[in-house]
């Protein structure tokens, strides 16, 4: 990681203007260099922050690819589908979305994750932008604490989505999970992070601060990541 610039903003409000704005700008840029702009978006809080804003912003979503970060092993209308949340909020604009998880959710997290790849190899990468949000425990893209955790980081070499079996499960969404891998995410050519509150901000500091050891998920990727990062982070 190259460097991380912090963005500070007083309310949730301004901070999703400022980064609609920055990403239209990546998206134009895309499209201007070669013909099309792709994009990662987390789920959660974050992606419900900023969408709005960045709906509305003068952007040509016909050449737009927009997929999850990460999802929750559940079918699209379920209210824990990341993707069913993207598709609800991008759906009327005319981008193409892609999905992790299809129509039919695999019972097997690992197929899950093979099934994930396969539908993703048609997407031209690196991804232009990567999105990110983070849990209070320093988690992102489902990528969190646990046994599977190493996996997420560094492996299975070549693959670009994986599935992953949290354990202890978040109480919010006990579920198995599929998402990007490190490597995915890590070649992505601009990286933002939404956050806000306290909290959140002491963690990401930390786990910045820790880098390749932090105990935080996030930190460990941040510490593999080719491109520079901008933190977009509210005090509310």
């Amino acid at each position: 990681m190259d460097e991380v610039e912090w963005w500070e903003f007083e309310s949730p409000a301004e901070l999703a203007e400022q980064v609609a704005g920055d990403v239209a700008f990546v998206i134009e840029s895309a499209i201007e260099a070669h013909g099309d702009a792709r994009l990662a978006l987390p789920g959660g809080d974050a992606l419900e922050m900023v969408a709005p804003a960045l709906i509305a912003q003068d952007v040509d979503w016909s050449k737009v690819t927009l997929l999850p970060t990460d999802d929750r092993l559940v079918l699209p209308d379920d209210p824990r589908s990341n993707f069913g949340r993207i598709e609800a909020l991008f759906g009327a604009t005319g981008a193409n979305l892609v999905r992790l998880v299809g129509e039919r959710a695999p019972d097997d997290y690992r197929d899950a994750g093979r099934l994930a790849d396969e539908r993703i190899a048609g997407i031209e990468w690196p991804l232009d932008l990567v999105c990110l949000g983070m849990g209070k425990d320093g988690h992102t893209a489902s990528i969190l604490p646990g046994p599977d955790l190493e996996r997420a980081l560094a492996g299975p070499r070549g693959r670009r989505a994986i599935g992953l079996h949290p354990d202890p499960m978040p109480q919010d969404a006990a579920v198995d999970r599929v998402t990007l891998t490190a490597d995915a995410l890590a070649s992505a050519r601009a990286v933002v992070i939404v956050i806000s509150g306290p909290e959140k901000r002491s963690t990401l500091e930390r786990a910045i601060e820790e880098g390749p050891l932090a105990s935080a998920p996030i930190g460990r990727l941040l510490a593999g990541l080719e491109a520079s990062v901008d933190v977009f982070w509210s005090a509310g």
